[in-house]
């Protein structure tokens, strides 16, 4: 049985994703990981795919959009608070933050995170500004 396990929303981000997000390491279980990440107002994020993990996203505040492609299936759905959302494994997928707010979203992976080398980059919908 797995130890309770507690902590607040770390006050700056602990590491970047592959996409570019800001991310800020929550807690995980054998069954998954759960994280907080963020885009900056007008941000894009880059395109990628999972090699081994599938996500379900919630969107806490700001909007934005998300596409997602699978094989010849296709969309861009809008992003505000309240909706919730997943990312099947081997989903490509690229978010951008509107221009008026940062985009911030938890996100649960399942299984856990396993670390370098599960993100790739894929050709992306949106162009992405050089960092």
């Amino acid at each position: 049985m797995s130890e309770f396990s507690s902590m607040p929303l770390p006050e700056t981000r602990t590491t970047v994703a592959p996409d570019g997000s800001d991310v800020r390491v929550l807690l995980q279980l054998t069954g998954g990981s759960m994280i907080h990440f963020e885009l900056a107002p007008g941000q894009v994020s880059g395109a990628v795919a999972h090699r081994t993990v599938e996500e379900i996203w919630y969107v806490l505040s700001g909007a934005g959009q998300l596409w997602r492609r699978q094989e010849e299936r296709e969309e861009v759905t809008e992003l505000q608070a309240g909706l919730c959302l997943t990312i099947p494994v081997g989903t490509r997928f690229q978010f951008r933050a509107g221009p008026n707010a940062r985009l911030a979203m938890i996100a649960v992976t399942m299984p856990p995170w396993p670390g370098d080398g599960e993100a790739y980059a894929v050709p992306g919908h949106w162009q992405v500004a050089s960092r």
